[in-house]
């Protein structure tokens, strides 16, 4: 073992899609090293500054942004901030100093990843995406190893084929379990043993697949006796709540945001969604057959790659925002009604689903690193 306790720097911020994977690392390091140093660097202005101290752990501030689409202020900032972001990553890293730093994507990997790279600190990379994001892009070259959620993800990152690692998308403990075990009682009042479709629009909802299911709820509910569960976002809950009368749709339980996503999806039969890596990554652990509607308003389109990818598992059906309002009841109907359609999807999820993937990240990370630091003699 080293003189310094074990020491490990994690960077990934800007959505919940790259700090909740690199918490999940963090917490199988741990589970490995309880006494292990770990802390997080990351932007005071995004959900890492929160979601990271809630989950335990201590970060430290980066001052980094993207490029904006429009000319803005904060554009003409941006050199100065990328060049205020490699001074803060060399300083919390020579005062840390990790025996590896592990990035999982945002504009803040860029900076700490890059300083981890120059100055010969091992440094791991994990992407969520099927299309890997420009920060694992440009860091490749650095990294000892690559972790992919997706196997589709190697097609873009050949130099580093040697570096790949399929291990699926770092999930915490606790959430992978709370989908374990039988649903004892159906949410939001459902009826036990009807079909149920499961629609989600991400947290703030999603316009286009709103608008697909209102197009095709009266076959969805009349013809097909289906019972909705529907997390339409916030922003459009009072019209759609005005637009479906609980008496004239019994069946269809409209509601902003879902609370118990693990009780949600145990009680469903199909899932709609976007193609977002945690839901797609959901949908594989649940074992839930799905209809990916991705959204084109993605950076470097890859909700596209995610549900590609989806689709060449066998477990999801692929459709574009244009296509909702024609087909996605068919594409419904066909995996209720054609004989062993729904079972293949089904294995196919489970067959796929990786919910040890942060604990073979971290057990890699160690089997690596732990050579390069002989004990003292």
């Amino acid at each position: 073992m080293p003189e310094q306790k074990w020491t490990f720097l994690l960077s990934g911020g800007g959505t919940g899609g790259h700090v909740y994977p690199a918490i999940a690392i963090a917490d199988a390091l741990r589970e490995r090293i309880p006494d292990a140093v770990i802390r997080f660097a990351g932007s005071p202005e995004r959900i890492e500054w929160k979601a990271v101290p809630k989950a335990g752990y201590g970060i430290s501030p980066i001052w980094i942004s993207g490029v904006q689409r429009r000319l803005t202020l904060s554009n003409l900032l941006v050199p100065v901030k990328l060049l205020v972001s490699l001074f803060q990553s060399l300083v919390i890293i020579r005062r840390l100093r990790p025996h590896a730093v592990i990035c999982t994507g945002g504009y803040v990997s860029g900076p700490v990843g890059f300083m981890a790279g120059l100055l010969g600190v091992p440094l791991f990379l994990q992407e969520q995406n099927g299309y890997p994001g420009v920060t694992t892009r440009l860091l490749a070259r650095f990294a000892r190893k690559i972790y992919l959620a997706f196997a589709g993800a190697d097609e873009w990152l050949q130099k580093s084929k040697d570096k790949l690692r399929l291990t699926g998308n770092p999930t915490r403990r606790d959430i992978v379990a709370s989908f374990e075990g039988e649903l004892t009682e159906m949410p939001y009042g459902m009826e036990k043993g009807r079909r149920t479709l499961l629609v989600l629009g991400g947290s703030g909802g999603a316009k286009a697949i709103n608008d697909t299911v209102v197009a095709h709820l009266k076959r969805m509910h009349d013809d097909m006796q289906l019972q909705v569960l529907w997390q339409c976002g916030p922003a459009y809950y009072e019209k759609l709540k005005a637009e479906t009368d609980p008496e004239r749709w019994p069946r269809v339980h409209l509601t902003p945001f879902i609370d118990d996503m693990a009780a949600a999806y145990k009680a469903a039969d199909v899932v709609f969604a976007r193609a977002g890596a945690g839901t797609c990554t959901e949908l594989l652990i649940a074992g839930k057959p799905s209809i990916l509607m991705p959204s084109p308003h993605v950076a470097g389109n890859h909700q596209f790659h995610n549900a590609a990818d989806m689709v060449g598992l066998g477990a999801s059906i692929m459709m574009e925002d244009d296509e909702g309002p024609q087909v996605m009841a068919d594409f419904l109907n066909d995996i209720f009604v054609e004989k062993g359609r729904m079972g293949k999807m089904q294995a196919a999820a489970r067959e796929a689903a990786k919910p040890k993937a942060a604990q073979l990240v971290a057990t890699d990370i160690l089997n690596t690193i732990i050579p390069l630091y002989p004990p003292k003699r």
